[in-house]
């Protein structure tokens, strides 16, 4: 249909989106990867070798993986097919691999092109592995996820992967640059308005594009915009942020690291992040919660206490006066003494007991509710330790067989200092009164 219609001439007039006027006709008009596109980059040392060979290219929207399949197919002389994993089941699969078999017996090969290929299965992503590992395509696959963890490992042995980064400011004003070069006119933007369009993009060409079409249909011919006039004009496209994926878990991961490395300015940009985007308050409040006992402890005891206040207070609140707790909580934690201790000694202390099973407590401490028991020796010679000196007795608590151990060593930060002096005395204490009863 589309070939009718520029047989009539009927698409001169047709509109078409900037970043399709703009579409590279070369790798080298590719701006943002020259990693790869650029003299020794990946991409130009495969052609220059004619051994393309099939590829994963992993990045985020709008750093040009579809434009780049497009021209390797080119450069290659390759028959381009392109199919979306959202769109296509096995049998689309079958008679798109029927063609390309056709096609290979006629002396010609195929470059088929899968957008969003994590979205398949893992059956229908081994359903490519003999297409692939005979030749009959060259498989070029572009997912925004981590194809560690969304594509099977048989399909990863057979395919390079190649990340593309998120362009920079300097690529996407070059983008901008080249849409006025082309469409012949300059964008009604001071410095300032300037420099926050190419932000707001973030890192996605098509989208700073699309910005730019916005600005260009909205604005008058004698207008020019200032920063706040542009934020006002244009909704902000939300941040690249999938909650179910790897940039939630990254963030997540960001904020629990920033507070255990005591930044709160840091933390709280990561919290603002993950809030900005819709992250589920929740998951958030969790993970501080988190953070209270794992990376704090008995350095500060109110860490937990503060983080579960948190979370009380944004239940009450909602949202967004409860987003505050939240941040208040991250700063907290952050700015808090740092400890470890209680976290690692819950580990230690969880492997022996699974290491020694069921060592029966010293009869000395077990309760004597029969006569029986009474006889059999449970609760004799127990010291109450409320009425020994300084309200402590020593005695030994450990199974005979176990004998005494350490699991907790609290460090000499914050609440913890108090905590070790106080073992430190029980433990000279203990001693004495063992060598007094000896």
């Amino acid at each position: 249909m589309s070939d009718l219609f520029a047989t009539a001439g009927l698409d001169r007039d047709a509109p078409r989106p900037l970043a399709d006027l703009l579409r590279p006709t070369s790798l080298a008009e590719v701006v943002g990867q020259e990693h790869l596109t650029g003299e020794g980059g990946a991409l130009t040392r495969l052609l220059r070798g004619r051994n393309l060979g099939s590829l994963i290219l992993w990045g985020p929207p709008g750093t040009g993986k579809t434009t780049v399949a497009r021209l390797l197919a080119g450069e290659t002389d390759l028959h381009f097919e392109q199919i979306s994993a959202i769109f296509s089941g096995v049998a689309e699969l079958r008679k798109v691999f029927e063609a390309a078999r056709a096609r290979r017996a006629a002396g010609r090969g195929t470059l088929l092109f899968v957008d969003e290929i994590h979205r398949f299965n893992r059956a229908q992503l081994d359903a490519f592995l003999p297409v692939v590992e005979d030749g009959t395509v060259t498989l070029v696959g572009a997912t925004t996820e981590n194809p560690s963890f969304e594509l099977n490992a048989a399909l990863l042995s057979r395919a390079r992967v190649l990340v593309f980064r998120a362009l920079d400011e300097a690529a996407i004003a070059k983008l901008l640059d080249r849409a006025e070069a082309v469409t012949g006119r300059v964008l009604p933007l001071d410095a300032e308005a300037r420099a926050v369009l190419v932000r707001m993009a973030d890192g996605d060409g098509r989208a700073a594009l699309t910005l730019a079409e916005e600005v260009w249909r909205s604005v008058g011919p004698d207008e020019t915009l200032d920063a706040a006039l542009l934020q006002e004009l244009i909704q902000r496209r939300a941040p690249v942020y999938d909650k179910a994926q790897e940039g939630h878990y990254n963030l997540i991961s960001a904020l629990h690291k920033t507070i255990r490395g005591s930044d709160p300015d840091a933390a709280l940009y990561y919290l603002c992040r993950m809030l900005d985007a819709g992250e589920d308050r929740l998951f958030i409040a969790r993970r501080l919660v988190r953070a209270a006992v794992e990376d704090i402890g008995l350095a500060d005891p109110q860490a937990l206490a503060v983080a579960n206040a948190a979370k009380e207070a944004f239940d009450f609140l909602g949202s967004p006066e409860g987003e505050l707790a939240l941040a208040q909580a991250a700063v907290y934690l952050a700015t808090a003494p740092k400890s470890n201790a209680l976290y690692t000694a819950y580990k230690a202390a969880t492997r022996k007991a699974k290491e020694h099973g069921s060592l029966p407590p010293p009869r000395t401490i077990l309760n004597a509710p029969t006569k029986l028991m009474r006889k059999l020796g449970y609760g004799e010679g127990y010291r109450y330790d409320h009425d020994e000196p300084d309200a402590f007795s020593g005695q030994d608590y450990w199974p005979e067989r176990l004998g005494r151990q350490r699991f907790y060593a609290p460090t000499d930060r914050g609440f913890e200092r108090r905590v070790a002096e106080r073992l430190e005395w029980w433990e000279a204490a203990r001693r004495d009164r063992s060598g007094e009863e000896s």
